[in-house]
């Protein structure tokens, strides 16, 4: 019993039964009806093409100025280095949203002219941002001063000035999860899952063709992803494991570091171009190391190129300069170069630069990805 108010007065009443029937939240946009999502999401990002400009002649001017400028054109010179040593093989390396903010084909393309033999990546960049428009989806150019209250009333996600249809990408969280229920339960390489992304996306005819995903597969260029669960993969595979309680998958991101240490032993001289920092970096840098572990000697990164805006004062740098990685045994100083600059603005040149002189035409193909059975 409880006391209420009633006319005044305390009365006694016998509290209300609860129903055993717990009501499901209700998700989903609060302005359904509204057109204000119609028109924020009205003008997609629009992805560089670096075979429709040569940028040679801007790289050899950057090479004659000074400060960022110059680190541009000297980066670009030690890419071309890489593609021109014939016992070089390159890593790219992902992390940031330059995927969604128009660069996805720089790096499908530098895939599909044999520009790269493998990639470590974060999550975002291979599922929200790439396999997300191989589904059909796009990315918005936005704006970063609008109210991100209403935003989220309307379920658009915001990367700075660049807007994601939640939806949608909860459409590309789903897949993740129906692609795992497909699979044999056990424990996997994000590598293999990864490439079962690209087999499945072969199958569907209602697709954005050569997405980054799918060329890979078709190259046999493996795509790591350490820390795969930190993006829409991660929501895909909990519905996977609700699902499946006592038979699912599982990501095993030690498997993703001995496969990775085994194409650098393998691979011998190796060069890294590197977009942002964090998680891709460092694991790839760390292979060198983890060979002197298992007691193999993997001769150090030889090139490498980060372009990032980290600061180095904290002692973070996504992860430390490449002079500092040196003291690690990582990378060679020889043939490094840092950019500090926003990689969007930078990479495009560097990738038609290298295109343009053709470089990349002689290299063979390292095919790692068929290294590993799975």
């Amino acid at each position: 019993m409880f006391a209420t108010l009633v006319d005044g007065r305390l009365t006694m009443a016998a509290p209300k039964k609860k129903s055993s029937k717990k009501s499901a939240p209700k998700l989903g946009p609060k302005n359904k009806g509204s057109n204000r999502k119609a028109m924020l999401l009205s003008t997609p990002v629009e992805h560089i093409d670096i075979t429709k400009f040569d940028a040679r002649p801007i790289i050899d001017a950057y090479g004659k100025m000074s400060f960022t400028s110059r680190d541009t054109g000297r980066a670009a010179q030690m890419f071309n280095l890489m593609l021109g040593d014939p016992s070089c093989s390159i890593v790219l390396t992902l992390a940031g949203s330059t995927s969604a903010g128009g660069c996805m084909h720089v790096y499908r393309d530098m895939v599909r002219y044999g520009m790269v033999d493998a990639i470590v990546s974060t999550g975002a960049a291979i599922v929200d941002m790439d396999f997300f428009e191989a589904l059909g989806f796009k990315h918005y150019q936005g704006s970063q001063y609008n109210d991100d209250t209403q935003l989220r009333d309307l379920y658009i996600d915001r990367i700075y000035d660049t807007y994601i249809d939640e939806e949608e990408l909860q459409h590309c969280d789903a897949t993740i999860g129906e692609i795992a229920d497909s699979m044999k339960a056990g424990p996997y390489s994000s590598r293999a899952f990864i490439r079962q992304m690209g087999a499945w996306l072969k199958g569907k005819k209602n697709r954005k063709k050569d997405s980054l995903v799918e060329v890979a597969y078709d190259n046999d260029v493996p795509i790591f992803c350490p820390a795969f669960t930190d993006s829409s993969a991660g929501f895909g595979l909990v519905l996977h494991q609700v699902r499946n309680p006592k038979s699912h998958i599982t990501i095993d991101s030690i498997a993703d570091f001995r496969e990775l240490t085994d194409i650098k032993i393998k691979a011998g001289t190796t060069g890294l171009m590197m977009i942002g920092g964090g998680v891709p970096k460092n694991f790839v840098q760390d292979t060198v190391v983890c060979a002197e572990v298992l007691g193999i000697e993997a001769e150090m990164h030889k090139y490498a190129v980060q372009i990032t805006v980290a600061d180095v004062r904290d002692g973070a740098c996504s992860s430390s300069t490449l002079k500092e990685a040196n003291s690690w045994g990582k990378v060679d100083t020889a043939y490094e170069q840092m950019v500090f600059a926003e990689a969007s603005s930078v990479m495009p040149l560097i990738a038609s630069d290298a295109y343009h002189r053709g470089l990349w035409k002689k290299r063979k193909a390292r095919r790692f990805a068929k290294m590993f059975k799975d």
